[in-house]
């Protein structure tokens, strides 16, 4: 039965194929083992058709094709998806688009959410930390944070934010960027440990600090 499902699945991807998202993917970096090209809301559309299923997200989840990445985030029931398996399924994330989508699809809605990106945000794997801030970012912009966010807790931060991985850097900056907006005294706390970077040489250090200042004034109206 699993494997009639997942023939069928293969099908609708080949006849949703977009042969040009294809290639434009591979020219941002997004390589996968097979890429259909699908867009996201026909991806959905798909697993619309199928009911949750533990067994069958882990093998699509396991599988080098983009689609069946995202459809197991999309497939696996929330009710059954544990912390070891995050943690499994965390440092399994090939590429940005993926982690965007288990973020959103999929880690954002389970009741650890918070305790998992804190966690992830302090991992020794660059990987997992960027994964951790794209988790904490959505669980901020939904309103769903339930904890205090301590900067100095994050051992990490300061450093990626000006990473040379671009996922890290862009992950970390983002995740201040809505940290600050928390309250007036952690947009505060950000500024002044990003102030070095004020007059920086260093244009990547530089807009770092004029984003962060930007964004602050803009969302304080000062």
């Amino acid at each position: 039965m699993q494997e009639e499902i997942i023939r069928d699945i293969r099908k609708r991807c080949r006849m949703a194929m977009n042969g040009i998202a294809s290639a434009s993917m591979r020219g941002y970096g997004l390589n996968y083992k097979l890429n259909f090209g699908v867009s996201i809301q026909k991806i959905k559309e798909i697993a619309a058709r199928y009911g949750s299923d533990r067994d069958l997200a882990e093998v699509l989840w396991l599988d080098g094709t983009r689609e069946l990445k995202i459809l197991a985030t999309l497939l696996y029931p929330i009710d059954l998806f544990t912390i070891e398996t995050a943690n499994r399924w965390v440092a399994q994330i090939p590429n940005q688009e993926i982690r965007e989508q288990i973020c959103v699809n999929l880690f954002q809605t389970t009741d650890f959410a918070d305790n998992i990106g804190i966690e992830w945000i302090n991992s020794e794997d660059e990987n997992v930390r960027s994964t951790g801030y794209w988790l904490i970012v959505r669980r901020l912009l939904t309103k769903a944070f339930n904890r205090t966010i301590q900067l100095d807790t994050f051992q990490y931060i300061w450093e990626d934010i000006s990473s040379e991985n671009t996922s890290l850097r862009n992950a970390a900056n983002l995740f201040l960027k809505n940290a600050g907006k928390v309250t007036p005294q952690l947009a505060d706390q950000i500024l002044e440990k990003v102030i070095i970077f004020k007059d920086s040489e260093n244009p990547i250090k530089k807009e770092i600090y004029d984003s962060l200042s930007f964004e602050f004034e803009f969302f304080y109206g000062h």
